[in-house]
């Protein structure tokens, strides 16, 4: 099991040094092996993708006592794989960029801040993607944890009810067990009086 995880990072460590290099040549390129280049990452970032599925699914399928450093791993891949495609998605918009340049015959100045404005937006965002997602996470689980507090609470009702139930029947049990006693007793009295 081990082995095929290991085999898996070979070649995800060989496939993102690759894309590493590719996206850093990205910008100097012509345009038209830019083109070529830009598509040959997509495509090697698709493969890298499927290696840390596999790699995941392999690490799911190892024993919870060992799983531990084979996670630790997982979790620096995934963030390794995000800084990839963060340069990726850079390197894409300076090749935008440069492409528009060329046809509009802008100066680059613009282009830059243009391009730095973008990404800061982009990554804004992103944030508040995060954000939403995890205050929509909050709102379901509290929405579980408040259903279950309701079925808990009609459960103790029904049981209150009942014990309040059997409560009136045994004071009626009593009421007529006192009145039968108060009977006997005034009868054991009217036999001691007569003799």
């Amino acid at each position: 099991m081990s082995s095929d995880f290991e085999g898996y990072e070979q070649d995800f460590a060989v496939l993102t040094a690759e894309i590493t290099s590719k996206i850093s040549r990205v910008p100097r390129l012509p345009p038209d092996e830019k083109k070529q280049m830009v598509a040959n990452v997509e495509k090697q970032l698709e493969e890298a993708r499927e290696l840390l599925e596999q790699m995941d699914l392999e690490v799911r399928e190892i024993p919870p006592q060992s799983r531990g450093m084979y996670s630790n791993r997982m979790r620096s891949y995934k963030q390794e794989m995000g800084k990839l495609e963060t340069d990726f998605k850079r390197s894409r918009i300076a090749y935008s960029d440069e492409v528009r340049n060329e046809l509009l015959g802008d100066a680059g100045n613009s282009s830059e801040n243009q391009r730095a404005h973008l990404l800061d937006n982009t990554e804004r965002l992103e944030r508040s993607s995060r954000s939403l997602e995890a205050g929509y996470q909050i709102a379901v689980e509290t929405e579980q944890i408040g259903q279950e507090m309701l079925e808990n609470l009609s459960h103790d009702r029904e049981k209150i009810q009942r014990a309040r139930e059997r409560l009136r029947e045994t004071d009626a049990n009593l009421g007529k067990s006192s009145r039968i006693l108060t009977g006997m007793l005034r009868r054991a009295w009217e036999c001691v009086v007569l003799l």
